[in-house]
């Protein structure tokens, strides 16, 4: 699963970007990579590992929704379902 949010244009400050992925290591955990910085500039990467999906889930969707309330706009998702949401709904 891959998210990618950019800040809204034309704020004073330069626009910034957040990268979420979400992907399974070769023993079965899960990893939370987090990429962010300002857009044209070298960014932060920092990775998180989980045992089961559910909790990999869980902690892609918080950081997801603390994005969204600082402002920053879902530009691309890609992956089976959208985190967060229920199938069917």
């Amino acid at each position: 699963m891959r998210i990618f949010m950019q800040s809204l244009p034309g704020a004073p400050e330069p626009q910034r970007y957040v990268q979420l992925i979400l992907q399974q290591d070769l023993l079965g955990g899960w990893t939370l990579i987090r990429e962010s910085g300002q857009q044209g500039a070298r960014g932060t990467l920092r990775r998180e590992q989980f045992l089961d999906l559910d909790a990999a889930q869980s902690a892609l969707v918080k950081a997801r929704d603390q994005h969204l309330q600082k402002g920053y706009k879902v530009m691309f998702s890609q992956g089976a379902d959208e985190p967060g949401r229920e199938r069917g709904a």
